[in-house]
């Protein structure tokens, strides 16, 4: 049997409902795409960006409580955050359109 996505501590059922949008459906999966690849996934499939729901699921991945990220590797991860952010979130979008793009009824544009 497989464990959800909200069976990894720090990550309920928000966080779970948000993954299975992304196509994100167990922990395992979950585990198996790792923090940036899942984060991205997110963006792409219209969830919206912000740093501490990155920081989350980054410290859930590694067993860590979720305000345990401080100092320099806080900010490392606010530069990993921003790097995923710009190349997956799209600005130009309304949030119709997010969802019509990740189901692949529109195309990204490119301006």
């Amino acid at each position: 049997m497989t464990e959800p996505v909200s069976s990894i501590r720090n990550l309920g059922p928000a966080y779970e409902a948000s993954c299975a949008r992304a196509g994100i459906h167990s922990a395992d999966d979950l585990r198996a795409l790792g923090a940036d690849a899942a984060y991205e996934r997110l963006l792409k499939a219209g969830s919206r960006p912000h740093f501490i729901g990155y920081y989350v699921l980054v410290m859930a991945l590694q067993g860590r409580p979720w305000n345990d990220c401080k100092g320099e590797e806080k900010k490392a991860l606010r530069k990993r955050f921003d790097t995923l952010v710009d190349r997956a979130f799209d600005k130009g979008r309304s949030d119709l359109e997010a969802t019509l793009n990740a189901i692949g009824v529109i195309e990204k544009r490119n301006d």
